[in-house]
């Protein structure tokens, strides 16, 4: 199968199924203020290098993905904004020693609530796996629109069908996955 009829179909239901999922999702928006891991990484449109900001809660879960061309406060600012209006406010922020988050936070007034510590982001690190392969598979991205919408309906659907293994016993898991 070639990308063109993935490609197709994302651009024609993808949005809607991603809402519906977020609507039905278990625990809703209340359950991700409690610690969120920060991250961006660097993603090539055209040749340009552009930059993919990303949440994930405690749970493994990406609340919110945005996407910018600079890596700097203000596009970090709008990044936090962004998420905290959706999710509101957090116990407990993650970072990696980019300034643009320490900025962001000060500004914000959440500086006792950051954390910074070597290898404490790899929670938002791995969170980016499934979206580098399906990245891959559909030959990298022509615009910064269509990424942004790849990544809010990527995110949904991962959220939807990844499932912990380790949180309930294997009958139940196996009902779950069947479910979703």
């Amino acid at each position: 199968m070639s990308y063109e009829p993935v490609r197709y179909w994302w651009h024609r239901f993808g949005p809607k199924f991603a809402n519906e999922i977020r609507k039905r999702r278990i625990g809703g928006i209340k359950s991700s203020n409690w610690k969120w891991h920060l991250d961006e990484v660097f993603v090539k449109i055209n040749g340009e290098r552009h930059y993919l900001w990303c949440a994930v809660d405690h749970e493994s879960e990406v609340l919110e993905s945005y996407v910018t061309k600079k890596r700097d406060k203000k596009a970090a600012l709008k990044f936090m904004k962004k998420a905290m209006r959706r999710y509101g406010s957090l116990k407990k922020i993650v970072t990696d020693r980019l300034r643009s988050y320490s900025a962001v936070i000060k500004e914000l007034g959440c500086e006792n609530k950051q954390h910074i510590e070597r290898c404490a982001g790899n929670r938002a690190e791995n969170s980016r796996l499934p979206f580098r392969r399906r990245e891959r598979a559909l030959l990298r991205f022509r615009r910064m629109r269509n990424l942004q919408k790849f990544a809010f309906v990527h995110a949904s659907f991962h959220n939807h069908f990844n499932s912990d293994r380790y949180l309930c016993k294997r009958y139940n898991f196996k009902l779950n996955r069947d479910g979703a």
